[in-house]
């Protein structure tokens, strides 16, 4: 029934976001957001639009890495999450990429985290 679809896509949107304050209040402390772009249920594919004081910080990459491992573990319905601070939408180069290398290959991503946040 169409009713039951758009109250589980609800009830994923909101365990998204649940995820995201209960895992990541630091965002919101040091003055940056993090928002759902897009959720698409069929896939189980997420993207996550970190803003505010994100954009341009040093450990955004972490976050997103943090974000990333966390979430497909703890919300068995996501497979994937992509996740950027805007920041490197008009920059070719230069500075921290806040994506991930081999951000297609899942597997490696379990088998080798890389640093933590500090939160």
């Amino acid at each position: 029934m169409s009713t039951d679809t758009s109250n589980d896509g609800d009830d994923l949107e909101d365990r998204v976001a649940n995820f995201l304050r209960r895992n990541f209040p630091q965002i919101q402390m040091h003055g940056g957001n993090a928002a759902i772009q897009d959720l698409d249920r069929e896939t189980g594919e997420v993207s996550i639009q970190l803003g505010g004081a994100c954009s341009g910080c040093g450990i955004s990459p972490m976050t997103i890495q943090a974000i990333k491992s966390r979430m497909v573990k703890e919300i068995p319905e996501i497979e994937t999450v992509h996740a950027n601070t805007g920041e490197a939408a008009g920059h070719g180069g230069g500075g921290m990429s806040p994506s991930f290398p081999g951000e297609s290959s899942d597997d490696d991503a379990d088998s080798d985290e890389g640093p933590q946040a500090p939160f």
